[in-house]
């Protein structure tokens, strides 16, 4: 895991408790990228070329550098700008020197607009520390009270071992019950007392003191474009922040025996769309060790000289030129499409790697005889118990890997949707979606539910989303958890687009939390319903929190599977992707399809020309099949780890039900919904997660912390 740390404080006086503890505690193995009153090290296996450092002093033109090294030996000053930029970022060092610049007026958007993924650390004088989120809660920021001022990273699992922060299962009953709801999750942790800024904020320390601010002043305001434009927008956005990734990654150090640039097929077209984007981005040829040294040796215009004897030379045309440089594409298991859809038309630069879907890849494969230790995430999250399975898929694939992860939610036609629609006076444009829905549903359940109870019980419940206020809706919500009135995840498309269409949905777990838990989260709830509504509408607000689930989701999944000296991409998760997606209209969302079309108008419009009008749209392999199949393959497993689950002691769940369903879900013959398999997942990864916490030592992220005290379960 990498992160960077740093606190700040006011003047502490020498001897006082605040200043033992700001001169004895350090984090473990870190490098210091500036120190002084307010401190910032970079814990992990950075790259050189992802920690870039700008300064700007009075009177002199601004420094950059990139990669570690020795803090500056000239003392700050409350003049001084100071500016670290850490992870893939795209911009040059003109650029970062006059983001700097402009910083320091106070405006701090534009640090967010360049190519990548990566975090923004702003120092402004000696006092004064500025933290910017990404705009998905890819790359976040926590936060905590410590020695008298604030400490701060981009982990919140080594704060909590800083300030020796309990677990908070209240949260933890929220992550379970409604994972994509700010009411009731808030701002918190899984540990107690560390906050986590909210994506498209800033964290502003001064003199020790946080400060949240939005720096994304537009969101909920932006106008949606015409379709032509926002595509285009699209095109660009995404096609650079590919483009970033494959001419400025440079290979790890020492020989990995992997490629350099790899690609993910596993997850269809947008995968593919990556894949393809990667594919076109034209590279200078690589010369191999044995032909570099030679040329360079001979100097620029003159022949390269073999040396087979004494005096002989060789033109350049006789010997042949080195091939472009090929990315590997990874597939676990699949043959048939969407996967090979990529590489129909064909594309020489991909070398394509089917892996056999062995019983150790499935989900739950640590879990078949008893429960495995594995890696320690910062939080929980079900990738957890598949996390083997995609270890398999990235192990295969480049130092440098880019996945197609968070398009269906970057560009979702998320159901709630419909009702943003209704309220913006276009009933008529949900013609489209919900004909769609009746269609799915009239091959599934019969005509009677297509082409009569699907059509009523969707538009009416786009109908009463558009026009309920907030506060009664969380009121309602938090009514129904009470009660224990929690859908199943089961019924119709039709019916579980309706069930979507509200403020607040919970969770596919909470049907199996103890009454405590669902009664906490209630709660919250009904509190959250006293402050003011949201400014956007109840279907960009879902499907906003909807990607910041599927944001958090990917970061545990790097934490759990990144191979050492590897690093994982999704393009789609970077800011300007995000910023350009929004501008695209509601209508053009909710179209059957549309996620194939755009994707498939981001090629075109990238100049891949050539691929089928129905690319994307043919039929899709059961995703489901694995997590069934791994269930089943790990029941004796499961058992022995919810024999006495901390989930239990803590009053999380209702263990007689979880209990029963496991056996239950053990039959092949029980049929397993998608929602069933995705909230027993959540389930056995919390459970998993709680297990790694507790056996873990106080005290590994950090020197000289006093009195090791072992994290406890409060209620």
């Amino acid at each position: 895991m990498r992160w960077l740390t740093g606190w700040s404080t006011g003047t502490p006086r020498a001897g006082t408790p605040a200043h033992e503890a700001l001169a004895a505690v350090a984090p473990i193995a870190a490098r210091p990228l500036w120190t002084g009153p307010n401190p910032l090290w970079a814990v992990g296996d950075w790259r050189p070329e992802e920690i870039r450092l700008a300064t700007l002093r009075p009177g002199a033109p601004a420094t950059v550098s990139t990669g570690p090294t020795a803090p500056d030996p000239v003392e700050d000053t409350p003049a001084t700008t100071r500016l670290a930029v850490l992870g893939h970022c795209g911009a040059t060092d003109a650029e970062l020197a006059a983001g700097l610049a402009a910083a320091r007026g106070g405006a701090v958007r534009h640090l967010t607009a360049w190519p990548g993924s990566y975090t923004v650390v702003l120092r402004t004088g000696t006092r004064s520390t500025l933290l910017l989120a990404d705009l998905v809660g890819a790359q976040p920021v926590f936060h905590t009270p410590w020695a008298g001022g604030t400490a701060y990273a981009t982990a919140a699992l080594p704060l909590a071992d800083l300030v020796g922060a309990p677990l908070d299962t209240g949260h933890l009953a929220a992550r379970l019950a409604c994972p994509e709801s700010p009411e009731a999750l808030g701002t918190g942790t899984p540990y107690l007392g560390v906050q986590r800024v909210p994506p498209g904020h800033v964290l502003a320390i001064r003199g020790g003191r946080p400060y949240l601010d939005a720096y994304d002043a537009s969101l909920g305001a932006e106008q949606p474009r015409d379709e032509a434009p926002a595509v285009r927008e699209l095109t660009r956005a995404l096609l650079e922040s590919v483009r970033s990734r494959v001419r400025t990654t440079a290979p790890a150090p020492g020989p990995t025996g992997r490629a350099r640039l790899g690609v993910d097929l596993s997850y269809g077209t947008a995968s593919a769309t990556v894949a393809l984007l990667a594919a076109a981005v034209p590279l200078p040829p690589v010369p191999s060790a044995a032909t570099a040294a030679p040329a360079l040796a001979a100097g620029a215009g003159t022949a390269a000289r073999t040396g087979a004897v004494k005096g002989s030379w060789a033109r350049a045309a006789d010997r042949e030129p080195p091939a472009p440089e090929q990315l590997a594409a990874v597939t676990l298991g699949e043959t048939e499409p969407p996967a090979t859809l990529a590489l129909a038309p064909d594309t020489p630069r991909l070398r394509h790697t089917v892996l056999d879907p062995g019983p150790d890849t499935l989900p739950y494969a640590g879990l078949r005889a008893a429960p495995q230790p594995g890696r320690l995430t910062d939080e929980p999250g079900p990738e957890l118990v598949a996390a083997a399975r995609a270890e398999a898929r990235f192990g295969a694939g480049g130092t440098d890997h880019l996945t197609g992860y968070g398009a269906r939610q970057v560009l979702d036609g998320h159901p709630a949707r419909l009702a943003d629609l209704i309220r913006a006076g276009r009933p008529r444009e949900l013609l489209p979606p919900v004909a769609a829905l009746a269609g799915a549903d009239r091959a599934a359940a019969g005509v009677l539910a297509g082409a009569l109870r699907t059509p009523l019980t969707v538009v009416r419940a786009a109908h009463r989303l558009s026009r309920i206020r907030y506060a009664e809706a969380l009121d309602e919500a938090a009514a129904r958890l009470a009660a224990r009135h929690v859908p199943d995840g089961g019924g119709t498309a039709g019916h579980r687009s309706a069930a979507d269409l509200a403020w607040c949905v919970p969770g596919p777990a909470a049907r199996w939390l103890s009454d405590e838990a669902l009664s906490s989260v209630a709660l919250r709830l009904r509190l959250a319903a006293r402050n003011s509504a949201p400014e956007e509408h109840p279907g960009a607000y879902r499907a906003r929190h909807a990607l910041y689930r599927q944001a958090r989701s990917y970061r545990t999944l790097v934490h759990a599977t990144e191979q050492p000296g590897q690093r994982l991409h999704a393009p789609f998760l970077d800011n300007q992707v995000v910023r350009a997606a929004r501008l695209l209209p509601d209508d053009v969302r909710l179209q059957p399809g549309a996620r194939h079309a755009l994707l498939h108008a981001v090629l075109t419009g990238a100049g891949r020309t050539d691929l089928p009008p129905d690319w994307g749209r043919g039929p899709r392999p059961d995703r489901a099949a694995p997590a069934r199949a791994g269930l089943r393959l790990a029941a004796d497993g499961l058992a022995e780890l919810f024999d006495a689950p901390l989930l239990a002691e803590a009053g999380l769940i209702d263990l007689p039900a979880v209990r029963a369903h496991l056996a239950r879900s053990a039959d092949p013959a029980t049929p397993l919904s998608p929602a069933a398999l995705a909230g027993l997942a959540e389930l056995v990864s919390t459970e998993l997660w709680l297990r790694r916490i507790r056996a873990r030592r106080h005290g590994a992220c950090w020197t000289g912390l006093p009195h090791p005290r072992l994290p406890a379960l409060t209620p």
